[in-house]
């Protein structure tokens, strides 16, 4: 896997930076998220879902699986995989099914069922530098 883009940024700084991830990303349709807990994964989605001019409210989706956001042109799914304990248990929640709807697939803990990102997978990694600064790191298959 290659690094195509890094970023380190602020609160204060998202909002440039989700503009910047959407101009990369839009060749992605399935946006893989890791980082620790805290990390601000959910934070970013939500500054993705404004800069996608999304006016359903965002939240964590880590009781409810999956969340559905509808957007002008578009759509986009966003899951919490933190939960589930393996690929079966996924399938099971529905996540194969979300995986073959149109529009973004907005994953945050992939890890737990690897198995199920199809390729052209965007992988972003987030990590906490300090109490206000995160570091941005985005890497596809080369």
């Amino acid at each position: 896997m290659q690094t195509i883009w890094e970023a380190t940024y602020t609160l204060e700084q998202i909002e440039p930076t989700a503009q910047k991830f959407l101009q990369i990303a839009a060749p992605h349709e399935v946006w893989a998220f890791s980082g620790q807990l805290g990390a601000g994964k959910t934070t970013f989605v939500a500054a993705l879902m404004q800069a996608l001019r999304c006016t359903d409210p965002v939240s964590s989706p880590t009781f409810s699986i999956i969340n559905h956001y509808k957007l002008p042109e578009s759509q986009v799914f966003h899951s919490d995989w933190y939960r589930i304990a393996d690929e079966e248990e996924a399938i099971q929640s529905g996540i194969e099914d979300m995986m073959l709807q149109p529009g973004i697939k907005i994953i945050e803990w992939w890890e737990r069922a690897p198995e199920l990102l199809p390729p052209n997978t965007l992988y972003i990694r987030l990590s906490v530098l300090d109490a206000q600064s995160r570091k941005l790191e985005v890497k596809a298959e080369s």
